[in-house]
């Protein structure tokens, strides 16, 4: 638990000032009770005022005492916890973008939703587990102490009332809703799959007359989730009754240890009530420990991810360097990078199998712009991956301006628009500011002319601002291409990486785009993936790729002119067209 305690150790004095608050609320409202109970006792003997006056100013005092101290542990919790959170998510953000390389599967969107609600669950552990069982535990020793002192007989019948209410019913339910919890959360697993199917599948479902079958499937999931989950609400009734039960007998049972012992009746009703609240104060052991269960695997993923050493990368010199400005040389030499067979997801490129580039060598001159194309599966985008730093070569080097890839850090040279780009909820002007926070409305409308997007933003109903989803939601496949590809025209940085920039537009706003980023792409060097060779005579170069190496390379009139592999996509091209 390093990582997390990292995290938690900073704020570490105000998670101890609220455990503090939350024993002495504990403690005081003990302290009420017993004291309330000697007074109503004591009085009912008609004693002179003056021997009740100070538990009078007692009683007042301890409630009063209760409610401040429980509002001093509130705020003070929350904030250290929140405190906690902020520095945590930093913390695994960092881990999670040194370790981008080799964890390709925290890349997927469902992956990195499950981590965000991991690391929220933390809060639960410090606010719903820590805090609430040190206050109890210590409020279960004062009760303890107090029957000890009025009755030391009681006192022993107390401390085994409390273990039962506290680690012994605690550990039961805990293990009871544990199995509860899992066929609930199994059962919603179930119940959404097959409504999924249903609702997205239902076309397909009409055509071959499957309907009724797929909703009856989806009828019994629905079912037997209602029976696991009365199960669980069965598990909770059943452990609180208990904790009532144990409650009650172990009030009775100090009562008549207190008479044993030869207490009278204000004693007896001191060690009672203090019974009561002492039992009641180590209740809420068995919901920690239930939500302690349920969120101790979320914890141990966090700390996996935060414990666990960033993505080995080939030996060389680690010292970052700055990046510089205007356009770098790109170098691959002898670059090989090889995919599991059946796994051609970038960055998940460390073993064995097929070779998605094979020994690939190849310079760019800073500031040329230059086409890479080729069959699909050919290594194109492999390439742009290695070129960005996304992609781990397991032979040779990748060179931006002379120097290893890796020691302009997270891609600091390189930036552009990938297959995986994603679209953030917000406001489209935010989604471009995401490249350069300090941009003017100028620039902004520069990098959006230039990627064909100022009209379609002009159209929208507010403009830069209007709102969009996350991945996009909003607008169509072609907008959101536009917008994305204005966010890497935006950055303009020394090295620019375009994987289909233009997929999703139709051929003819397709062919424009690329002419145009061929044309005038901006201040950096310029490697652009396209499937259309229409606009590559404005290429500088066009490189044409076949089972990861480079077969050929030239112009676009050079390349047409000869017999070879472009050759024949320009005439599939034609003939398609």
């Amino acid at each position: 638990m390093k990582g997390l305690w990292g995290a938690v150790r900073p704020h570490a004095v105000r998670l101890v000032a609220a455990a503090l608050a939350g024993v002495a609320a504990e403690v005081c409202g003990l302290a009420l009770v017993a004291t309330a109970a000697w007074l109503i006792a004591r009085a009912s003997q008609r004693p002179e005022l003056a021997v009740l006056s100070v538990a009078i100013v007692a009683v007042r005092g301890f409630a009063l005492a209760k409610g401040s101290l429980r509002y001093v542990e509130r705020l003070a919790g929350h904030d250290a916890t929140l405190r906690a959170l902020a520095e945590l998510r930093g913390r695994v953000f960092d881990a999670l973008a040194a370790r981008r390389r080799a964890d390709a599967g925290l890349r997927d969107g469902g992956a990195l939703t499950r981590m965000v609600s991991d690391v929220e669950a933390v809060q639960d552990l410090l606010l719903r587990c820590v805090l609430p069982g040190v206050a109890a535990v210590v409020c279960g020793v004062v009760g303890v102490a107090v029957c000890g002192l009025v009755a030391p007989g009681s006192a022993v019948v107390l401390a085994v009332g409390v273990l039962v209410a506290g680690p012994v019913l605690a550990s039961v339910g805990a293990r009871a809703a544990g199995r509860a919890g899992a066929r609930v959360a199994a059962g919603r697993e179930e119940l959404a799959v097959r409504a999924l199917d249903v609702l997205e599948g239902a076309a397909d479902l009409a055509v071959f007359g499957a309907e009724g079958r797929f909703a009856a499937a989806a009828g019994d999931a629905a079912a037997e989730l209602r029976r696991a989950e009365r199960a669980a609400a069965r598990v909770s009734a059943l452990v609180a009754g208990a904790g009532v039960v144990v409650q009650g007998c172990t009030v009775a049972a100090v009562v008549w240890a207190a008479f044993g012992g030869g207490a009278d009746q204000v004693g007896a009703a001191v060690a009672a009530l203090s019974a009561l609240v002492a039992v009641e104060a180590v209740l809420p052991l068995a919901g920690a420990a239930q939500r302690w269960r349920e969120v101790w695997p979320a914890v141990r993923r966090v700390e996996s991810v935060l414990a666990a050493p960033p993505a080995s990368r080939l030996p060389g010199p680690s010292c970052p360097v700055a990046v510089a400005r205007g356009p770098l040389a790109v170098e691959l030499l002898g670059v090989r990078v090889c995919y599991a067979d059946g796994d051609g997801a970038a960055g998940r490129g460390a073993g064995r199998g097929r070779a998605a580039l094979d020994g690939v060598d190849l310079r760019v001159e800073r500031g040329r712009r230059v086409a890479v194309v080729g069959a699909s599966g050919a290594g194109k985008s492999t390439l742009l991956g290695a070129v960005s730093g996304e992609v781990v070569p397991q032979a040779g080097s990748v060179l931006l301006g002379g120097h290893d890839v890796d020691r302009y850090g997270a891609g600091g040279a390189v930036r552009g628009l990938m297959q995986d780009a994603h679209v953030f909820a917000g406001s489209v002007r935010a989604n471009l500011l995401l490249a350069r926070p300090d941009a003017t409305d100028g620039e902004l409308e520069a990098a959006a002319r230039r990627a064909r997007f100022l009209e379609v933003v002009r159209a929208l109903p507010d403009g830069w601002d209007t709102p969009v989803g996350t991945g996009g939601h909003g607008l169509s496949g072609g907008q959101r291409q536009r917008l994305l590809l204005a966010r890497a025209l935006l950055a303009d940085p020394p090295v620019l990486v375009l994987d289909e920039p233009a997929e999703a537009l139709d051929p003819v706003m397709a062919d424009a785009v690329v002419r145009d980023l061929l044309a005038a792409p901006g201040g950096g060097t310029l490697l652009l993936v396209t499937h259309r060779l229409a606009a590559l005579d404005a290429a500088d170069e066009v490189v044409v790729m076949d089972r990861g190496r480079v077969v050929q390379r030239g112009r676009h009139d050079e390349l047409v002119a000869v017999p070879g592999p472009y050759r024949d996509l320009w005439d599939a091209e034609l003939l398609a067209a």
